[in-house]
């Protein structure tokens, strides 16, 4: 059984989300991230996930290793296709699973208990990114009840956004 939890703010698991989301993001992303330089949501995890309109949870085996990660944070309107402004509006992000685990209903868990936590929070519009580089991504999201709004053509990427609007 796993243990779903919230990440707190001046807490010894702000490293240990911060450390796990790193390496799952590297691995995942491979040669496409840059190896240099940690993402800003991370290099400010509290200011980011802890404080304000960000949540972050963590799931952990019984024996207390971090085993899968998920958060929201504000949504920043980064795209200019993508118009949420009559919504108050969350980016889904960092959703990562421990390879031994997928398949096994914890990213679907994890979600659950984000969209509770968002409705708690006013949330009204949840957005998120995926690309075809990861496997099965897409139907997952899908599967939750985000619906697609555009897929970019740029070769590197290929951007998918999708948004949840009622949950």
């Amino acid at each position: 059984m796993l243990n779903l939890h919230t990440v707190s703010a001046n807490t010894p698991a702000v490293n240990e989300a911060t450390q796990f989301a790193y390496r799952a993001w590297r691995e995942l992303f491979g040669s496409r991230a840059n190896p240099e330089a940690m993402p800003a949501d991370l290099a400010r995890f509290e200011a980011t996930y802890c404080q304000g309109e960000g949540c972050f949870l963590l799931a952990r085996a019984p024996s207390g290793e971090v085993v899968a990660s998920i958060g929201y944070r504000r949504y920043d309107h980064r795209f200019a296709a993508l118009d949420f402004t009559p919504w108050r509006t969350a980016e889904v992000v960092r959703l990562f699973v421990a390879p031994r685990l997928r398949r096994a209903g914890v990213a679907s868990a994890l979600v659950s208990q984000l969209l509770a936590q968002a409705k708690a929070a006013g949330v009204q519009a949840l957005y998120l990114h995926t690309h075809p580089f990861l496997p099965g991504a897409l139907a997952f999201w899908q599967r939750q009840g985000f619906e697609l709004l555009l897929t970019e053509a740029e070769p590197v990427w290929q951007t998918t956004h999708m948004a949840r609007y009622h949950w």
